[in-house]
Protein backbone atom coordinates (compact mmCIF):
# COMPACT_ATOMS: atom_id res chain seq x y z
CA UNK A 1 0.00 0.00 0.00
CA UNK A 2 2.80 2.25 0.94
CA UNK A 3 4.42 1.60 -2.48
CA UNK A 4 1.12 2.69 -4.26
CA UNK A 5 1.13 5.65 -2.58
CA UNK A 6 4.64 6.96 -2.80
CA UNK A 7 4.24 6.00 -6.51
CA UNK A 8 0.71 7.85 -6.94
CA UNK A 9 3.02 10.94 -5.10
CA UNK A 10 5.76 11.10 -7.43
CA UNK A 11 3.21 10.33 -10.47
CA UNK A 12 1.14 13.99 -9.34
CA UNK A 13 4.73 15.61 -8.73
CA UNK A 14 5.79 14.52 -12.22
CA UNK A 15 2.72 15.88 -13.61
CA UNK A 16 3.09 18.80 -11.89
CA UNK A 17 6.37 19.44 -13.38
CA UNK A 18 5.56 18.94 -16.75
CA UNK A 19 3.11 21.27 -16.50
CA UNK A 20 4.86 24.17 -14.98
CA UNK A 21 7.31 23.33 -18.26
CA UNK A 22 4.69 23.96 -20.73
CA UNK A 23 3.57 26.92 -18.89
CA UNK A 24 -0.24 25.02 -18.47
CA UNK A 25 -1.82 28.69 -17.94
CA UNK A 26 -0.39 30.37 -21.12
CA UNK A 27 -3.60 28.09 -23.01
CA UNK A 28 -5.21 31.30 -21.89
CA UNK A 29 -3.81 33.33 -24.59
CA UNK A 30 -5.39 31.52 -27.87
CA UNK A 31 -8.27 30.13 -26.67
CA UNK A 32 -10.27 32.94 -25.87
CA UNK A 33 -10.13 33.62 -29.53
CA UNK A 34 -11.18 30.10 -30.82
CA UNK A 35 -14.20 30.53 -28.21
CA UNK A 36 -14.85 33.97 -29.77
CA UNK A 37 -14.80 32.39 -33.33
CA UNK A 38 -17.23 29.67 -32.40
CA UNK A 39 -19.82 32.09 -31.05
CA UNK A 40 -19.51 33.56 -34.32
CA UNK A 41 -19.49 30.45 -36.44
CA UNK A 42 -22.94 29.40 -34.40
CA UNK A 43 -24.55 32.86 -34.15
CA UNK A 44 -24.59 32.49 -30.60
CA UNK A 45 -23.54 29.92 -27.45
CA UNK A 46 -22.37 26.72 -29.64
CA UNK A 47 -23.75 23.11 -28.26
CA UNK A 48 -21.96 22.31 -25.13
CA UNK A 49 -20.45 19.40 -26.30
CA UNK A 50 -18.77 20.89 -29.06
CA UNK A 51 -17.71 23.83 -26.73
CA UNK A 52 -16.30 20.67 -24.80
CA UNK A 53 -14.25 19.15 -27.47
CA UNK A 54 -12.51 22.49 -28.61
CA UNK A 55 -11.41 22.84 -25.13
CA UNK A 56 -9.88 19.33 -25.08
CA UNK A 57 -8.47 20.03 -28.34
CA UNK A 58 -6.93 23.41 -27.68
CA UNK A 59 -5.41 21.88 -24.55
CA UNK A 60 -3.83 18.67 -26.51
CA UNK A 61 -2.17 20.74 -29.31
CA UNK A 62 -0.89 23.69 -27.41
CA UNK A 63 0.34 21.35 -24.33
CA UNK A 64 1.64 18.71 -27.06
CA UNK A 65 3.45 22.07 -29.32
CA UNK A 66 4.90 22.96 -26.21
CA UNK A 67 6.29 19.56 -24.91
CA UNK A 68 8.23 19.35 -28.41
CA UNK A 69 9.45 23.08 -27.84
CA UNK A 70 11.29 21.87 -24.54
CA UNK A 71 12.40 18.49 -26.29
CA UNK A 72 13.95 19.95 -29.57
CA UNK A 73 15.70 23.31 -27.89
CA UNK A 74 16.88 21.14 -24.48
CA UNK A 75 20.16 21.73 -25.26
CA UNK A 76 19.64 25.72 -25.94
CA UNK A 77 18.26 26.20 -22.58
CA UNK A 78 20.56 24.66 -20.99
CA UNK A 79 23.20 26.82 -22.18
CA UNK A 80 20.59 30.11 -21.86
CA UNK A 81 21.26 31.69 -17.83
CA UNK A 82 17.77 32.37 -18.78
CA UNK A 83 16.21 29.36 -19.28
CA UNK A 84 18.73 26.64 -17.55
CA UNK A 85 15.81 26.57 -14.35
CA UNK A 86 13.45 24.82 -16.90
CA UNK A 87 13.02 21.14 -16.14
CA UNK A 88 14.39 19.27 -18.57
CA UNK A 89 17.80 21.34 -18.78
CA UNK A 90 17.32 20.54 -14.74
CA UNK A 91 17.08 16.86 -14.98
CA UNK A 92 13.69 17.04 -12.99
CA UNK A 93 12.38 15.00 -16.29
CA UNK A 94 13.84 12.94 -18.64
CA UNK A 95 13.40 13.20 -22.55
CA UNK A 96 11.35 10.08 -22.37
CA UNK A 97 8.74 11.05 -20.24
CA UNK A 98 8.31 14.30 -21.92
CA UNK A 99 8.29 12.56 -25.22
CA UNK A 100 5.26 10.37 -23.99
CA UNK A 101 3.68 13.08 -22.94
CA UNK A 102 4.00 15.12 -25.94
CA UNK A 103 2.51 12.21 -27.81
CA UNK A 104 0.09 11.46 -25.24
CA UNK A 105 -1.28 15.47 -25.59
CA UNK A 106 -1.65 14.66 -29.65
CA UNK A 107 -3.57 11.47 -29.55
CA UNK A 108 -6.05 13.39 -26.98
CA UNK A 109 -5.97 16.48 -29.86
CA UNK A 110 -6.77 13.68 -32.49
CA UNK A 111 -9.06 12.08 -30.39
CA UNK A 112 -11.09 15.22 -29.96
CA UNK A 113 -11.18 16.61 -33.43
CA UNK A 114 -12.36 13.08 -34.36
CA UNK A 115 -15.21 13.91 -32.19
CA UNK A 116 -15.74 17.11 -33.70
CA UNK A 117 -16.35 16.51 -37.17
CA UNK A 118 -14.73 14.92 -40.68
CA UNK A 119 -13.29 17.96 -41.88
CA UNK A 120 -11.86 18.73 -38.29
CA UNK A 121 -10.16 14.98 -38.17
CA UNK A 122 -8.49 15.39 -42.07
CA UNK A 123 -7.25 18.69 -41.03
CA UNK A 124 -5.45 17.63 -37.69
CA UNK A 125 -2.45 16.57 -39.33
CA UNK A 126 -1.71 19.17 -40.80
CA UNK A 127 -2.44 21.87 -37.71
CA UNK A 128 -0.36 19.82 -35.60
CA UNK A 129 2.77 20.04 -38.36
CA UNK A 130 2.24 24.08 -38.30
CA UNK A 131 2.51 24.41 -34.20
CA UNK A 132 5.37 21.66 -33.98
CA UNK A 133 6.75 23.22 -36.61
CA UNK A 134 7.59 26.77 -34.64
CA UNK A 135 10.12 25.08 -32.47
CA UNK A 136 12.25 24.10 -35.88
CA UNK A 137 12.18 28.32 -37.41
CA UNK A 138 14.34 29.66 -34.95
CA UNK A 139 17.40 28.13 -36.45
CA UNK A 140 16.80 29.27 -40.12
CA UNK A 141 14.24 32.47 -40.22
CA UNK A 142 14.02 35.68 -38.20
CA UNK A 143 10.25 36.04 -38.83
CA UNK A 144 10.13 32.47 -36.31
CA UNK A 145 7.71 35.24 -34.18
CA UNK A 146 5.34 34.80 -36.90
CA UNK A 147 5.47 30.74 -37.37
CA UNK A 148 4.53 31.22 -33.64
CA UNK A 149 1.56 33.28 -34.00
CA UNK A 150 0.38 31.25 -37.00
CA UNK A 151 0.35 28.43 -34.34
CA UNK A 152 -1.86 29.62 -32.05
CA UNK A 153 -3.80 31.64 -34.89
CA UNK A 154 -5.07 28.65 -36.28
CA UNK A 155 -6.85 28.18 -33.09
CA UNK A 156 -9.84 30.50 -34.69
CA UNK A 157 -10.33 28.53 -38.03
CA UNK A 158 -9.94 25.28 -35.99
CA UNK A 159 -12.94 26.42 -33.76
CA UNK A 160 -15.00 27.71 -36.43
CA UNK A 161 -14.17 24.25 -38.31
CA UNK A 162 -15.42 22.86 -34.93
CA UNK A 163 -19.22 24.14 -35.45
CA UNK A 164 -19.45 24.54 -38.96
CA UNK A 165 -18.10 21.84 -40.54
CA UNK A 166 -16.22 24.08 -43.18
CA UNK A 167 -14.06 26.76 -43.46
CA UNK A 168 -14.81 31.11 -44.56
CA UNK A 169 -13.37 34.57 -44.37
CA UNK A 170 -14.12 35.47 -40.99
CA UNK A 171 -11.90 33.23 -39.08
CA UNK A 172 -9.02 33.41 -41.43
CA UNK A 173 -9.07 37.24 -40.68
CA UNK A 174 -9.19 36.13 -37.48
CA UNK A 175 -6.32 33.86 -37.91
CA UNK A 176 -4.53 36.86 -39.44
CA UNK A 177 -5.31 38.74 -35.79
CA UNK A 178 -3.57 36.62 -33.58
CA UNK A 179 -0.86 35.66 -35.56
CA UNK A 180 0.32 39.45 -35.75
CA UNK A 181 -0.77 39.55 -32.12
CA UNK A 182 1.46 36.93 -31.15
CA UNK A 183 4.00 37.56 -33.08
CA UNK A 184 3.97 41.08 -32.04
CA UNK A 185 4.53 39.80 -28.23
CA UNK A 186 6.92 37.19 -29.21
CA UNK A 187 9.51 40.21 -30.75
CA UNK A 188 9.22 41.66 -27.50
CA UNK A 189 9.56 38.41 -25.26
CA UNK A 190 13.07 38.14 -27.76
CA UNK A 191 14.73 41.10 -26.89
CA UNK A 192 15.40 39.63 -23.88
CA UNK A 193 17.42 36.62 -25.28
CA UNK A 194 19.21 38.81 -28.23
CA UNK A 195 22.60 38.64 -27.03
CA UNK A 196 22.21 34.59 -26.58
CA UNK A 197 21.12 34.30 -30.20
CA UNK A 198 23.51 35.84 -31.70
CA UNK A 199 25.92 33.72 -29.69
CA UNK A 200 24.00 30.40 -31.00
CA UNK A 201 23.66 31.56 -34.91
CA UNK A 202 19.73 31.56 -34.00
CA UNK A 203 17.32 33.47 -36.14
CA UNK A 204 15.40 36.73 -34.18
CA UNK A 205 14.43 40.21 -35.18
CA UNK A 206 16.31 41.57 -31.69
CA UNK A 207 19.10 39.19 -32.67
CA UNK A 208 19.14 40.01 -36.59
CA UNK A 209 18.15 43.94 -37.36
CA UNK A 210 18.55 45.14 -33.49
CA UNK A 211 15.85 45.75 -30.58
CA UNK A 212 14.79 49.48 -32.02
CA UNK A 213 14.37 48.37 -35.22
CA UNK A 214 12.54 44.76 -34.10
CA UNK A 215 9.73 46.56 -31.52
CA UNK A 216 9.09 49.21 -34.27
CA UNK A 217 8.28 45.75 -36.59
CA UNK A 218 6.05 44.43 -33.21
CA UNK A 219 4.42 48.12 -33.21
CA UNK A 220 3.06 47.71 -36.77
CA UNK A 221 2.16 44.23 -36.13
CA UNK A 222 0.01 45.05 -33.28
CA UNK A 223 -1.68 47.70 -35.79
CA UNK A 224 -2.39 44.69 -37.93
CA UNK A 225 -3.97 43.13 -34.88
CA UNK A 226 -6.67 45.87 -34.58
CA UNK A 227 -6.97 46.35 -38.29
CA UNK A 228 -7.68 42.57 -38.89
CA UNK A 229 -9.52 42.57 -35.49
CA UNK A 230 -11.95 44.83 -37.17
CA UNK A 231 -12.15 43.20 -40.37
CA UNK A 232 -13.26 39.92 -38.65
CA UNK A 233 -16.12 41.45 -37.12
CA UNK A 234 -17.16 43.03 -40.26
CA UNK A 235 -17.49 40.09 -42.24
CA UNK A 236 -19.83 38.30 -39.52
CA UNK A 237 -21.73 41.29 -38.95
CA UNK A 238 -20.99 41.46 -35.64
CA UNK A 239 -22.55 44.94 -33.27
CA UNK A 240 -21.28 47.87 -31.34
CA UNK A 241 -19.49 45.69 -28.19
CA UNK A 242 -17.50 43.89 -29.94
CA UNK A 243 -16.18 46.95 -31.52
CA UNK A 244 -15.80 48.24 -28.09
CA UNK A 245 -13.58 45.62 -27.34
CA UNK A 246 -11.50 45.99 -29.99
CA UNK A 247 -11.16 49.60 -29.27
CA UNK A 248 -9.99 47.79 -25.72
CA UNK A 249 -7.26 45.55 -26.92
CA UNK A 250 -5.86 48.15 -29.03
CA UNK A 251 -5.78 50.31 -25.73
CA UNK A 252 -3.54 47.55 -24.30
CA UNK A 253 -1.45 47.02 -27.05
CA UNK A 254 -0.88 50.54 -27.13
CA UNK A 255 0.22 50.57 -23.24
CA UNK A 256 2.12 46.63 -23.76
CA UNK A 257 4.19 48.91 -26.46
CA UNK A 258 4.99 51.52 -24.13
CA UNK A 259 6.07 49.42 -21.29
CA UNK A 260 9.28 48.39 -23.52
CA UNK A 261 12.23 50.48 -24.57
CA UNK A 262 15.43 49.37 -26.38
CA UNK A 263 17.39 50.63 -23.81
CA UNK A 264 14.46 49.29 -20.89
CA UNK A 265 13.78 45.45 -21.14
CA UNK A 266 12.82 45.23 -16.76
CA UNK A 267 9.15 45.39 -18.02
CA UNK A 268 9.11 42.74 -20.25
CA UNK A 269 7.58 40.35 -18.35
CA UNK A 270 4.78 42.63 -17.42
CA UNK A 271 4.30 43.05 -20.68
CA UNK A 272 4.01 39.64 -22.10
CA UNK A 273 2.16 38.03 -19.40
CA UNK A 274 0.19 40.48 -17.82
CA UNK A 275 -1.38 42.52 -20.58
CA UNK A 276 -1.84 39.93 -23.24
CA UNK A 277 -3.83 37.81 -20.81
CA UNK A 278 -5.93 40.90 -20.69
CA UNK A 279 -6.01 41.49 -24.59
CA UNK A 280 -7.80 37.74 -25.14
CA UNK A 281 -10.12 37.51 -22.44
CA UNK A 282 -11.45 40.93 -22.28
CA UNK A 283 -12.02 40.70 -26.41
CA UNK A 284 -13.94 37.38 -25.42
CA UNK A 285 -16.04 39.14 -22.43
CA UNK A 286 -17.31 41.95 -24.86
CA UNK A 287 -17.98 39.65 -27.71
CA UNK A 288 -19.95 37.93 -25.05
CA UNK A 289 -22.03 41.00 -24.36
CA UNK A 290 -22.21 41.95 -28.43
CA UNK A 291 -23.72 38.13 -28.55
CA UNK A 292 -26.49 38.54 -26.21
CA UNK A 293 -27.56 42.03 -27.10
CA UNK A 294 -27.68 40.84 -30.89
CA UNK A 295 -29.66 37.79 -29.45
CA UNK A 296 -32.16 39.86 -27.80
CA UNK A 297 -33.21 42.21 -30.42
Amino acid sequence: MRCGRSWGFEMIARLRILLEMIKFEHTLFALPFALISALFAAGGLPAWRTLGWILVAMVGARSSAMAFNRLVDREFDARNPRTAVRALPRGLLTPAHVWLFTIGAALLFFLAAAELNSLALILSPLALAVIWGYSLTKRFTRWSHLALGLGLGIAPAGAWIAVRGTLAPAPLLLTLAVMLWVGGFDVIYACQDTEFDRREGLFSLPSRIGIGPALRISRAMHIGTIAFLAAGGAAVGAGPAYYAGVAFVALLLAYEQNLVRPGDLSRVNAAFFTVNGFVSVGLLLFTLADVALRGRS
